[in-house]
């Protein structure tokens, strides 16, 4: 086995009777020429003049090849007549850190250097505007620069997520670009508060019966009209297909092409699985590295056991999250975040839902008291050998646990 470690690998044995799960890996069919006729037809439909145009791009935990793709963009903007001064791009944090210089040099290549780059403070309440609410109770604030330009083009990459159902496309603004309040209330339709358990609709790849997929949908219908890219990558996070739309429905199309790539059919469970996050930028800390143990976990039968690579170099991602383990566990979390909800909360009853069930081993750059407290063993590589080697039951590896879902 062969598992990616942040910027390193880490090679293991295993029985020579041991399932590897894997995706199907997209082919290469996106070319530089193609991706601008495909954004000159766009901008010919609906409007054929503009002057000022914002794009809404990921932040380093969701590149996109954007180096690469977003010289091309801005070369048929200009096209049109229109130069820097006329082009605003929007990192969409959400409630992500703010990168550094060298960071955004890194994601964007020299794009970076060359145009407006805003950096999101969903914090940051003088810089929000009121679009209304949905049903179900979420205050729409988004940043209200974006409403200024007579042409807004988003551009991310398609991807499932563990509550929401997929990532990309409307995120790219809520929660990309909303206020910190309107995250939250959205956040918190994964927690069923009267029952005390997580929704079982908010679920990887699932846009038709979750609650907050749902609110999604309806916060899409108060957003600004706009181009949206949606992207296709493979392992390699290169950019393997390109889908343009501009509306929930191409939304929804793109996210069933990425499901054909990257749901697994497997239904089986195994008594140890080891897997990847996927290495760096998937295991850039804990926040993001769940989504991965949240995945490979679903393919672990009930009191079994998960080894989990991942290195997080930034730590947790959020350290006030690390304080709701502190608690004392699953009621007490749902007590505090009935009276007011906090950011990640969500993420630490599914943690404890997962560590409850089966057991977590974790190869990480974590210490040991990190580990415990969130319910997990630190391990260290060699440890996780004698572990597959002691094993008897069915055992599966996993290469990119970022990437497949059930």
């Amino acid at each position: 086995m062969q598992l990616k470690y942040g910027s390193s690998e880490v090679s293991l044995t295993s029985p020579e009777d041991s399932v590897c799960l894997s995706h199907k890996e997209p082919a290469l069919t996106v070319l530089p020429e193609n991706f601008k006729q495909e954004v000159n037809s766009c901008l010919h439909s609906p409007k054929k003049h503009f002057n000022n145009v914002g794009v809404v791009i990921s932040d380093k935990t969701r590149l996109c090849q954007y180096p690469v793709y977003l010289p091309l963009l801005t070369e048929v903007l200009s096209d049109y007549g229109l130069d820097a001064r006329d082009i605003t791009f929007y990192i969409a944090y959400g409630t992500h850190p703010v990168q550094t210089r060298q960071e955004c040099i890194n994601s964007y290549g020299d794009t970076y250097n060359r145009f407006r780059f805003v950096h999101h403070n969903s914090k940051e309440d003088g810089r929000l505007t009121d679009l209304g609410s949905t049903t179900r109770g979420t205050g729409v604030k988004i940043l209200k620069d974006i409403l200024e330009h007579d042409l807004l083009i988003t551009f991310g990459a398609i991807l499932h997520h563990y509550f929401a159902g997929f990532g990309g496309g409307r995120k790219l603004l809520v929660p990309g670009l909303g206020g910190y309040d309107t995250i939250l209330q959205n956040h918190q339709l994964f927690l069923d508060f009267e029952n005390r358990k997580l929704r079982e609709g908010c679920q990887s790849g699932n846009l038709d019966d979750n609650p907050l997929a749902l609110d999604l949908e309806e916060i899409n219908s108060l957003l600004p009209e706009r181009i949206e890219i949606h992207a296709i990558l493979n392992s390699r996070k290169e950019v393997c297909e390109l889908y343009f739309g501009t509306g929930y429905g191409d939304f929804r199309d793109a996210c069933k092409r990425y499901d054909h790539f990257f749901r697994a059919g497997e239904a089986r469970l195994y008594d140890l699985v080891v897997a990847s996050a996927g290495g760096y930028p998937k295991d850039i800390n804990f926040i993001q590295a769940h989504k991965s143990i949240h995945n490979a976990a679903s393919f672990v039968k009930d009191n079994g056991a998960l080894i989990i690579f991942a290195e997080c170099r930034d730590g947790i991602g959020n350290q006030a999250f690390l304080n709701l383990f502190k608690l004392g566990g699953w009621d007490p979390i749902f007590e505090k975040m009935e009276a007011k909800y906090e950011n990640n909360a969500g993420t630490a009853l599914a943690m404890i839902d997962k560590c409850r069930r089966i057991k977590i081993h974790f190869v990480t750059s974590l210490d040991k008291e990190t580990c415990n407290l969130m319910g997990a063993v630190k391990t260290s590589p060699g440890q996780a050998q004698q572990l597959i080697a002691g094993d008897t039951g069915e055992i599966a590896w996993i290469e990119n646990a970022s990437l497949l879902y059930k």
